[in-house]
């Protein structure tokens, strides 16, 4: 509940992205195993709600809003460019050399990212969406959520690749986050 009235999609994304970035800055400040342990839960925010957009919201912002297509086309190309980063970051030590330059890279395009959403995206969707769409889009996104990948997967940024590859994708990424949890 927001404020006295039902939590909307727009209200959802936009305490997510606040979310991630309060993990960037948990990231950025930890070291060692705690930074390890930050940047997996940073990885796991971004991996399913990026799933969660492109499955429920873009489409639908697509269809609704003037431009859509254009909109949603480059927002989706700012989250193969994140998923990229995030896979090359996943792939690295948490204390290398590398890894603060590839956060700080990281941040901004998911910070840049995040305000033309919320600027452009989400604006548009709480002018041309019902609030029943409102509404309904946040158990969508939630059920999404719970099924999505947890790891990036560049490449998969529509919901036709999101459903075919993604399904197996998120089994295979909580197998694998199931057995690393048991290993340490």
């Amino acid at each position: 509940m927001v404020r006295g009235r039902e939590q909307t999609v727009v209200d959802l994304l936009v305490g997510q992205h606040a979310d991630v970035r309060e993990q960037f800055e948990k990231v950025a400040k930890a070291k060692g195993k705690n930074r390890a342990a930050a940047f997996d839960r940073l990885r796991y925010l971004l991996a399913v709600h990026e799933t969660a957009e492109e499955e429920i919201v873009h489409p639908f912002a697509r269809q609704a809003i003037g431009n859509g297509a254009r909109i949603i086309g480059a927002r989706l190309k700012e989250e193969k460019e994140a998923k990229t980063l995030l896979q090359q970051l996943e792939r690295l030590d948490a204390d290398s050399a590398d890894f603060e330059p590839l956060l700080e890279r990281l941040r901004k395009a998911v910070e840049t990212h995040a305000a033309k959403e919320e600027q452009v995206e989400f604006t548009k969707i709480a002018e041309k969406a019902t609030p029943q769409q409102l509404k309904g889009m946040v158990a969508a996104v939630k059920i999404a959520e719970a099924i999505a990948p947890t790891h990036p997967h560049p490449g998969t940024e529509s919901p036709s690749k999101n459903v075919t590859v993604g399904s197996v994708a998120s089994v295979v990424d909580r197998t694998r986050d199931a057995i690393h949890k048991a290993m340490t």
